[in-house]
């Protein structure tokens, strides 16, 4: 068991404990001695090198300046990328050949939080062994290395400029996106200074909306998780499609002209089945626990396997890798390419997209007509000790009782959330009523044992 990592890095309220500077030095020390072990290891000469790049969250200059103060006193040189997406860092971890990058962001939450994740040499999630080993360095003494050994900070020049570059690079040579009016949905985050001008450069009229970022209105009313933003947008804006990213770049939802929401399912299907009549489909599709039943059922019929992992995208990359397989993704909007880039990417996502659609010469509704969705119903329950929810027999035989009653015809999933205080109902079944009426019926027994 993991204390401090969740699903997606560390995470939490800025000035409370783990979110503090005091605490975030001694990680930034903890991660740069477990990487000058390995460096030992390897026989390396040099120091160890780590990427940090950070959103636009106001306190990211505050957890930025106490990471690299552990990870100079570890021995660590630190490349400095500034506001950077977290697919941004992976790419330039990858592409400047360093041990580890480090993103300072709670991604789709509000700007009262933070929260670090790292990257490997390789530019994909770290491992949970190495997290682990991370934690328990946390809890050795802070021992500075002599003053010949310190670390030193370096300036990334034109980071940005260089991710563009890589996010042009994944579009097909031969399209382009001229005659394109495209909306785009900046939250306010580390986006603002890549989306527009990728898209723009590919030839598109871009219209970027929530593009000014404060420090204090990351993902204020707007971005993937608020996709009613974009839609009312485009609209308004009469644009041909619209494209909206989370705080941290890495999620994507989709909105036509029409204003209608396209979120991960929708995308992945449509990737999924380009890439099939293509013939450039890797064996199969991994999505998540929480991928409707209707896209699960819609693979089956096109003769697509599919696989299912945990919630987040770092299980559904060890899928993907596990069996050779390119592509996948959360309902979130979280659409891995795994021949394109070794994480998530809202914006590389977004081109695969917009690249499917040019080949086809149709439209987002046309490449997802014979799309049909099971309702599902989703609740977030703030209750006492999400985790412990498995050690309650009366939820136990709700949940089995709603088991039995859905059989063949839906089907259910409780689990705490990996980034957030909270226990998740998802209720699917065929009808609307009876998805409504077990989720409410699971709640309810939820709230009441554990504690609202």
């Amino acid at each position: 068991m993991r204390k401090y990592f969740g699903t997606d890095g560390i995470r939490g309220r800025v000035g409370t404990y783990p979110i503090t500077p005091e605490f975030v030095m001694r990680l930034g020390h903890a991660a740069g001695s477990v990487l000058a072990k390995a460096n030992i290891t390897h026989t390396r000469t040099e120091k160890p090198a780590v990427l940090i790049g950070k959103d636009t969250r106001i306190s990211g200059d505050m957890l930025a300046a106490a990471l690299e103060a552990g990870l100079v006193a570890a021995g660590v040189d630190v490349y400095l990328a500034e506001t950077l997406s977290t697919p941004g860092v992976a790419y330039l971890t990858r592409a400047l050949r360093l041990q580890a990058g480090v993103v300072i962001s709670a991604s789709h939450n509000s700007f009262e939080d933070n929260g670090i994740k790292f990257f490997s040499a390789s530019g994909t999630k770290l491992p949970d062994e190495m997290e682990a080993e991370i934690e328990a360095a946390i809890e050795s003494p802070f021992i500075t290395v002599e003053s010949n050994l310190l670390g030193h900070a370096i300036p990334v020049k034109d980071a940005v400029g260089r991710y563009i570059e890589f996010c042009k690079s994944t579009f097909p040579s031969d399209l382009n996106l001229r005659g394109l009016t495209i909306a785009v949905d900046c939250a306010n985050g580390a986006t603002c200074n890549t989306a527009p001008h990728v898209l723009h450069e590919l030839g598109a009229d871009v219209l970027p909306i929530f593009n000014t970022p404060n420090g204090l209105n990351i993902n204020q009313k707007c971005g993937a998780t608020k996709p009613e933003a974009i839609r009312d947008a485009i609209l308004q804006m009469n644009a041909d499609i619209g494209l909206s990213f989370d705080g941290d770049g890495d999620r994507l939802m989709m909105v036509d002209h029409t204003g209608h929401i396209y979120h991960g399912d929708h995308l992945l299907y449509i990737l999924a089945r380009h890439r099939q009549e293509e013939g450039l489909l890797t064996g199969g599709v991994v999505g998540t626990v929480m991928s409707n039943l209707g896209v699960e059922h819609a693979f089956s019929q096109h003769r697509i396997p599919f696989h299912r992992s945990p919630v987040g995208d770092r299980y559904v990359t060890e899928a993907l890798l596990e069996r050779g397989w390119h592509l996948g993704g959360e309902q979130s909007g979280h659409i891995l390419c795994l021949d394109k880039h070794t994480t998530g990417d809202g914006i590389i996502a977004a081109l695969q997209v917009l690249a499917a659609l040019q080949r086809k010469g149709r439209t987002l509704a046309e490449l997802t007509q014979d799309l049909v969705f099971y309702p599902q119903v989703l609740l977030n329950l703030k209750v006492n000790n999400p985790k412990n929810w498995t050690q309650f027999p009366v939820i136990q035989e709700k949940r089995i009782e709603a088991e039995t009653a859905l059989l063949g015809i839906g089907r259910i999933l409780i689990r705490p959330s990996g980034t957030e205080p909270l226990l998740r109902v998802m209720v699917e079944a065929q009808d609307n009523d009876v998805a409504n009426f077990w989720a409410n019926s699971l709640a309810e027994t939820i709230q009441t044992q554990m504690g609202a």
